[in-house]
């Protein structure tokens, strides 16, 4: 009788592993599959306005609608998207960490009259 309860324990313990893992394994797959943040960017000369300043930390994407009259771009965490004509829109998809991230747009003196921020990942 004691070498059949110590049988079962193995055998109960291992259904309750097993149950666990099964039951947080779909939890895991869905946050690892979560949508990107997205963020509007709209650019004018010389400024660039942006539908939030912060997202949570991790996948963000950056649409820049560009409603100015010249061509522009918008750089952030290594990544840019194309240079834009008036009237056009272009994406850019980026992964950020905690903290604090500069964005620029890349074209000559843009920049320097004003075309720059910073923009919080938590």
């Amino acid at each position: 009788m004691l070498r059949s309860s110590f049988a079962v324990r193995p055998t109960a313990l291992a259904v309750v592993v097993l149950a666990a893992a099964a039951l947080a394994v779909p939890a895991f797959a869905t946050r690892s599959r979560a949508a990107a943040t997205a963020v509007t960017v709209t650019a004018t000369e010389f400024h660039f306005r942006l539908s939030r300043t912060s997202a949570p930390h991790g996948a963000v994407t950056f649409t820049l609608v560009n409603k100015g009259k010249l061509a522009h771009d918008f750089k952030i965490g290594g990544k840019k998207t194309a240079l834009i004509g008036p009237g056009k829109r272009a994406k850019v998809t980026v992964t950020l960490r905690r903290g604090k991230f500069a964005y620029v747009c890349t074209v000559a003196g843009h920049a320097a009259a004003g075309m720059k921020g910073s923009f919080t990942s938590r």
